[in-house]
């Protein structure tokens, strides 16, 4: 079964086609969970027909019943000729304790303010009182009586949320996806085409839902512009509210001390996750409030604030996003990768907080290619599901599997396990995780805590007195396992790159070259690493050889015969120019595109004649990749020669240069026989 019949059957009524959001927001500023709220009532079905009606139904009610800043005196005289009438707006409520001691609404667009509203409305819908506004369905009145103050009433209010969600029915469905189906279906729900992304990829984009699903969980990211970084906290959950890292204050963030209001909190006390947009720091912008920093430092610690004499407890979600003003390589060798924040922020204290920074610069700028066009969850009943999550902590999911190394402190082990907790829950909720899935999870939330700190090693001396180790043993086998972050790994291999390259050009005949110590060893490649070449994978083990054998049975796209080119040019390299190679190749291809193969064979021969390689192929279906030379060396293949993730755009300098390629995930053994 496809998985798009697969999603339908489990979820009907509960998904949508992503790309229907598109075509009914327009230019009109809708939060995604809006559209896709009207959408789940009409168009929750994979039938053209209905889709086609509910598409048109909810374009009428974005017509005649959102409200368009411009058209806001046009929509209060239809109020006013109507007597009532429905309309989509975000209001934000609050109370005026002078002589009126009433609450009152204030609404975005409309911009209509002081607004009464019932007590039971604010009763039922405490967030309206939280300071970030939120989009509802209401009714408005209006009233001709003469000698009133106020001629408008909210007559009726309905926070546009999906009401309730079963979460067991959810956990047991999950056990009808794999794990690669359910990646896909998330993907898919956060409005993402999977195809576009590699695993990694795919477990940065939704870390970015972690916030929704922990409480107290502190997360940054930093990048490029146009990544989609502040997306997910703005537009994809009415649980979340996305605030300007510059206007927040102790305030609208924590406390308001200078009212007498009976619940003065601010946006903590109110949502599960607080946003700070655009956190870095402008030329010219205000100097960061201290104590601000202060009070925020503690709450992310210890999950509260003072206020006067009194200590409040909240569990909202701290996330940080901004853009970066160098490039990875440029930072780690100049500053750090926090330089982009604000001044006030960058203290070891404060960003020891931080669970996880994720590396938006490995984030792809969003095109319209990657966008997704197939059925993922109506966003509004995720983010009620992610909410649902926030009562449980999956971390018990490693007791007995693994053992973090005992240098970490305390707050590294917490980060760990609570990064741990919440992409178990998203990925695998109904708890069946194998080891394997398990480890990499492990590995990739090790290394966003790792990040953190080797950062703080850089801006904090006081962090270098207590070094730690970021390895852990599993238990069952006792082996010990040294995640690293892929920044590190590619800067270190350019660095190689460029000392190698330093190197041979300084050689001369007087110089002798050092002696390799090759050793049988496993080499695993990670997701967008790079740095990595052919060169460098294989040259060394190839030395000396006169016959090589490739055994790989996925040698047949053109791409794939380009790596295979690529590969003969490397070995022409890597001999005497009077030598002769013998290079045979074990291939195969499906009967309708055999002749397909035969044909790029024929011609690779031919090429690669002059590089004194001496091409041969063979088409028989083995499943085993390797490579096997005379010299005794033989090498498995987790992925063939097709390590490479396909290459962006028309002109890029990655299709000059391997090292400049990203990577797929994968692994290769080195043997001597």
């Amino acid at each position: 079964m496809e998985l798009k019949d697969k999603i339908i059957k489990h979820f009907e009524g509960k998904v949508v086609r992503k790309d229907l959001t598109s075509l009914v927001k327009g230019n009109n500023p809708v939060p995604v969970y809006v559209l896709e709220y009207l959408l789940g009532q009409y168009c929750a079905i994979d039938d053209e027909e209905i889709i086609q009606s509910g598409i048109e139904k909810v374009r009428n009610v974005i017509r005649d019943n959102y409200v368009h800043r411009s058209d806001a005196e046009i929509v209060k005289a239809k109020i006013r000729n109507a007597g009532s009438y429905k309309i989509i707006d975000k209001i934000n409520v609050t109370l005026n304790d002078k002589a009126a001691n009433k609450y009152e609404a204030d609404f975005a667009n409309l911009g209509l303010r002081k607004v009464p509203i019932s007590d039971k409305m604010v009763i039922d819908n405490p967030k309206l009182l939280s300071g970030g506004g939120v989009w509802s369905i209401l009714t408005l009145a209006y009233s001709h009586e003469d000698g009133i103050n106020m001629r408008w009433i909210i007559t009726d209010l309905k926070p546009i949320q999906v009401s309730n969600v079963d979460l067991n029915d959810y956990i047991e469905i999950r056990k009808e996806f794999t794990s690669e189906e359910w990646l896909d279906l998330l993907m898919h729900s956060i409005g993402l085409n999977p195809e576009s992304f590699s695993k990694r990829d795919k477990f940065i984009q939704l870390s970015r839902l972690i916030p929704h699903v922990e409480n107290n969980y502190n997360f940054i990211e930093l990048g490029p512009k146009g990544t989609g970084k502040s997306h997910i906290f703005s537009e994809l959950s009415p649980h979340g509210v996305l605030v300007s890292g510059g206007d927040v204050s102790k305030a609208s963030l924590f406390v308001n001390n200078s009212t007498s209001t009976k619940d003065p909190l601010g946006l903590v006390g109110y949502w599960d996750v607080v946003a700070l947009d655009e956190f870095e720091q402008e030329k010219g912008s205000k100097r960061t409030d201290g104590d601000l920093v202060k009070i925020m430092q503690n709450y992310m610690a210890n999950q509260s604030f003072n206020r006067g004499k009194e200590t409040y407890q909240a569990s909202a979600s701290m996330a940080f996003v901004g853009n970066t003003k160098h490039n990875v390589p440029y930072m780690l060798k100049n500053s750090h990768l926090f330089e982009s924040i604000p001044d006030g922020y960058i203290k070891g204290a404060f960003l020891d907080r931080m669970h996880m920074y994720i590396p938006g610069w490995e984030v792809r700028i969003l095109k319209s290619s990657v966008f997704s066009k197939e059925y993922g969850f109506i966003v509004d009943y995720l983010a009620e599901l992610l909410r649902e999550l926030r009562k449980f902590d999956f971390s018990s999911v490693l007791d007995g599997k693994i053992t973090l190394d005992g240098s970490l402190t305390t707050r590294d082990k917490t980060a760990i396990r609570k990064s741990v907790s919440g992409m178990i829950k998203i990925l695998y909720p109904d708890h069946i995780v194998t080891d394997e899935e398990l480890y990499e999870i492990l590995d990739f939330c090790i290394e966003g805590r790792k990040r953190v700190k080797d950062q703080l090693y850089i801006i904090d001396e006081t962090f270098k007195s207590e070094p730690v180790e970021f390895k852990y043993t599993i238990r069952a086998s006792g082996k010990e396992v040294y995640p690293e972050t892929l920044e590190n790994l590619n800067y270190r291999a350019a660095v190689q790159v460029k000392e190698d390259s330093d190197l041979e050009e300084t050689n001369s005949s007087s110089i002798t070259k050092p002696i390799l110590d090759l050793k049988p060893h496993q080499t695993i490649l990670k997701d967008n690493q790079t740095g990595i070449s052919y060169k460098k994978l294989f040259a060394d083990y190839l030395k000396g050889a006169q016959n090589i054998t490739i055994q790989d049975p996925y040698i047949r796209m053109p791409y794939q015969f380009k790596n295979l080119l690529e590969f003969c040019m490397m070995l022409g390299g890597n001999k005497a120019l009077e030598d002769e190679i013998n290079l045979e190749i074990v291939s195969w291809n499906d009967e309708i595109h055999l002749s397909d193969s035969i044909s790029y064979f024929e011609e690779l021969q031919e090429s690669v004649t002059d590089l004194g390689i001496n091409l041969t192929y063979r088409m028989e279906n083995h499943h085993d990749r390797f490579i096997a030379a005379n010299n005794g060396w033989k090498i498995t293949l987790g992925r063939g020669l097709d390590i490479f993730e396909k290459i962006e755009g028309r002109f890029n300098v990655a299709d000059l240069d391997q090292t400049k390629r990203k990577c797929k995930s994968c692994e290769m053994t080195y043997l001597k026989l």
